[in-house]
């Protein structure tokens, strides 16, 4: 997924789609050591899109911390 459509999100929204890639991960992971692991590069965007989500979760709590100080 692109950045824009994680933005998009409400924060329980990403909590679960989180979820669901980190457990997409680790069925990827468990599947690669096996060796049954179809296509190697969806370890990589699994990664990458976690890592986006969490990136953006905590842009949102910076910014909510500036508008609660505020």
């Amino acid at each position: 997924m692109k950045p824009v459509d994680f933005r998009n999100m409400t924060k329980e929204e990403l909590d679960s789609k989180l979820k669901e890639e980190r457990q997409a991960l680790f069925n990827l992971k468990f599947q690669a050591t096996i060796g049954q692991v179809e296509n190697r590069l969806k370890l990589r965007t699994v990664r990458r899109d976690i890592a986006r989500m969490l990136t953006i979760m905590r842009e949102k709590e910076i910014k909510e911390s500036k508008h609660a100080s505020r």
